[in-house]
């Protein structure tokens, strides 16, 4: 796939670094300081806020916004609506990571009265997607379940169907990742089988994703705002970065340091990021 210049992933990581978007995240306790290091590693900047009182503070100085359901408490539920309400009454990017849904009835409520904001991308893995489209699975908290290759069509059929329904981005990561509006479908290759073996590492991505968002939307001042593509150039650097990293890790441990000095390393101007994606039309 070729992109437009101005939508391809190394365009839209100039111009994240350039514009250095503030990525206001409530998320888990176990994320907190993975997302801040990665979102500062790709050259964004990380705010960490789930107070009620600052929340519209918060957003009105914050350029997108990550939600991330892995912790939850009933205060928590509320700091999140209100945040996702800020977020859509003043047309800003936001992100929602339905982390282990089917686990429990509070998180499928979480994400109901959530969906009622219209998130710009649900980025979740296969067994969160099959829930949120109504085909629950045998996923287990936050595993992603069976990858094999029947799974992973059906998945991505739920993919397409949920972005129609809730007329927002899938974006479904995994052995191979999809990105679908529910017209069009990027597949994205690449990352790392360590990248699994970290915790906390899809919920940074959906704030890198949040941060994509939010220079694509700078960048549509010259009318290239492409929620599709920014995911998709998201979710290519990760697996970039991925790959670089676990081509000398040892392990798990050695990854961590590596897959961030990747990101930070990450060089848009030479790397072929665009050649990991592929476009196909789901209608």
């Amino acid at each position: 796939m070729t992109p437009s210049s101005s939508l391809s992933p190394g365009s839209l990581l100039n111009q994240l670094r350039q514009t250095t978007p503030l990525v206001h995240n409530i998320t888990n306790h176990v994320a907190m300081t993975p997302t801040a290091n990665t979102l500062l590693a790709i050259g964004a900047s990380p705010l960490m806020a789930h107070a009620q009182q600052e929340i519209q503070e918060i957003s009105t100085i914050c350029a997108a916004l990550s939600i991330n359901i892995g912790t939850l408490s009933p205060s928590w539920i509320e700091a999140m609506q209100l945040a996702a309400m800020c977020a859509h009454r003043d047309g800003k990017p936001w992100v929602l990571d339905p982390v282990g849904i089917g686990a429990s009835s509070l998180r499928q409520y979480a994400c109901r009265t959530l969906l009622e904001y219209r998130p710009s991308v649900i980025r979740a893995n296969a067994s969160e997607v099959l829930a949120l489209a109504g085909e629950m699975n045998q996923g287990r908290g936050v595993d992603s379940g069976d990858d094999g290759e029947d799974a992973l069509q059906r998945a991505s059929r739920a993919a397409v169907a949920l972005a129609r329904t809730q007329n927002c981005v899938v974006a479904m990561t995994g052995r191979v990742d999809v990105v679908t509006d529910g017209q069009r479908q990027i597949t994205v290759q690449g990352g790392h089988a360590l990248m699994g073996r970290v915790t906390a590492m899809g919920c940074a991505l959906s704030s890198v994703v949040a941060a994509f968002l939010a220079a694509s939307l700078a960048a549509s001042l010259a009318g290239h705002d492409d929620t599709l593509h920014a995911t998709a150039a998201a979710l290519a650097c990760y697996a970039e970065a991925g790959e670089a990293a676990g081509q000398s890790a040892q392990g798990p441990g050695s990854f961590v340091p590596r897959f961030m000095d990747a990101l930070y390393t990450l060089d848009a101007d030479s790397t072929p990021l665009a050649s990991r994606l592929e476009l196909t039309d789901v209608t």
